[in-house]
């Protein structure tokens, strides 16, 4: 299998309910042992390089139970599927039982059969690492419960959100729950102690053994495991001479596996993704960038772009959706998504699309269940999208060189060019220009290049994602900019060719 591409197209599943839709459409039972073949060249026609099956790993019963039985988890449940049984909650896919695949999604054979079909249409395989908890009923909480975080009895009793009774070898133990320093603890997981020496290398063991059976991982909450933000929540101190985490989890398996690609979910803002960035991972989140387009703020999304360097730019994923938020149709309204999308998705950086966005689904699911309703797809957004993962096929976005471009206002009393966000892609000749409207208005600016090489010629300006094409001077261009009078949330993808062609006619 080749590489992993700069810039990567990456499709997240749901692989519980994926194979559930699957199994109902084929009317016969479906798992990663027997995908379809149509199925696998749909993914690969699309233009992927790669799938995150998100929740390949056995689900716990003390999960599965808490689920079904939490009075909190009901209303959500049933708004996601009003018509959903108990069979449906099949647990949480972050609370851990071990790193073994279900059985009823194929078990660990079903896997490596996937995998290896996924090579053969040029796809890569990413699957979920879950480094700062495991399930509550894992069996290191019986095995090795120093392993976790310690409480007592007094905790336990001060604070039963957070601590846990179970039994282990040695009797009875007060454990803590997982959690982050913000927010309640998941109450279905235990809590790992990233203090202890022998932890970090039980989950080192633990990811070496994931990465033979993939070719990344995307950590779940990778910051946590960093030494501030743990003592932050947990307090303490670590052992003497003990290194970051991810120094020394991401070498051994680099050692084994030298092309191996890590993803990390982050937060916090810049510090904590350039510190992840600098431990070794190839992308972190950018959540940032997806709450700016939310709020349609496109001077700080122009801000956000600029923060940095291009290796921190191009080291971040790039997505308007995924399992954590809400469906992008939903949250940003049909058209507003489409511009978001055109924007996000063809920056630098990992671009992440989620299953279902395509088609604009519309409703949220829990990690918790394995089946969602059946939504109609929107003919439009689909085709939307097939043209824009069309285009982002050509190597000058992967390969090109990247740049924010300004823009300008076209009269002094119209300030509606604050509006826009553009930025141009370069490579040997071939040039690619996005430029997207975020307000609800019509606006209007004039975009500046640095490109001299268009000087003296003129350049015929297809749009990829409609009919709209446009003929200009070069030289104009580099002296007065491109004139772009755009609707509310209007989007372009530009080839920029010598021009006209053959034929062509301005629309």
């Amino acid at each position: 299998m080749e590489n992993w591409p700069k810039h990567p197209v990456i499709c997240e599943l749901n692989t519980w309910v994926w194979l559930n839709q699957l199994t109902q459409e084929a009317q016969q039972p479906i798992t990663l042992a027997n995908v379809p073949e149509a199925e696998l060249q749909r993914l690969s026609g699309l233009g992927f390089d790669g799938l995150w099956l998100m929740g390949v790993w056995r689900r716990s019963p003390a999960a599965r139970r808490i689920a079904r039985e939490g009075a909190e988890f009901q209303d959500g449940h049933r708004r996601a599927l009003p018509d959903y049984t108990p069979e449906d909650i099949v647990g949480s896919a972050y609370a851990i039982f071990d790193y073994h695949v279900d059985a009823a999604l194929g078990g660990d054979d079903g896997l490596a059969a996937f995998r290896k079909r996924l090579h053969a249409c040029g796809l890569h395989l990413i699957l979920d690492f879950v480094p700062n908890h495991l399930s509550r009923d894992h069996a290191w909480t019986v095995e090795h419960p120093e392993r976790f975080v310690q409480g007592t009895e007094a905790d336990l009793a001060r604070d039963p959100g957070i601590f846990f009774r179970c039994e282990s070898r040695w009797g009875p133990r007060v454990l803590a729950h997982g959690r982050d320093p913000y927010f309640p603890a998941w109450t279905d997981t235990a809590q790992l102690d990233y203090r202890r020496s022998e932890t970090q290398q039980a989950m080192t063991d633990e990811l070496v053994d994931i990465a033979a059976r993939c070719d990344g991982v995307r950590c779940d909450m990778a910051m946590l495991e960093n030494q501030d933000t743990f003592l932050k929540t947990w307090g303490g101190s670590f052992e003497s001479s003990q290194p970051e985490f991810w120094l020394k989890a991401i070498p051994a398996v680099r050692e084994k596996y030298p092309g191996f690609l890590f993803m990390a979910e982050v937060y916090w803002g810049l510090d904590q993704e350039e510190k992840l960035q600098r431990f070794g991972f190839d992308y972190t989140y950018d959540k940032r960038l997806y709450d700016l387009l939310l709020h349609g703020d496109a001077g700080a999304v122009r801000n956000r772009l600029r923060e940095s360097d291009a290796a921190y730019q191009s080291s971040l994923v790039r997505f308007i959706e995924n399992h954590d938020e809400e469906r992008a149709r939903t949250a940003f309204g049909l058209a507003r998504s489409r511009a978001a999308a055109a924007l996000a998705l063809a920056l630098p950086g990992m671009r992440l699309l989620h299953e279902g966005q395509i088609e604009g689904y519309q409703v949220h699911l829990p990690v918790r269940l394995g089946r969602r309703q059946v939504e109609p797809p929107e003919p439009d957004l689909v085709s939307f999208y097939h043209r824009l993962l069309l285009a982002l096929r050509h190597t000058v976005f992967h390969d090109g060189a990247w740049r924010l471009l300004e823009p300008r206002q076209v009269a002094w009393d119209n300030s509606s060019s604050q509006s826009f966000v553009a930025y141009r892609w370069a490579l040997d000749g071939q040039y690619r220009l996005v430029a997207v409207n975020l307000g609800g208005d019509r606006a209007q600016c004039s975009l500046y290049f640095d490109l001299p090489s268009l000087a003296g010629k003129k350049w015929w300006l297809q749009d990829l994602l409609s009919d709209a094409r446009y003929l200009e001077d070069g030289s104009q261009l580099l002296s007065s900019g491109l004139y772009l009078d755009m609707p509310g949330y209007g989007y372009h993808v530009f080839e920029v060719l010598p021009g006209p062609p053959s034929g062509a006619t301005v629309g």
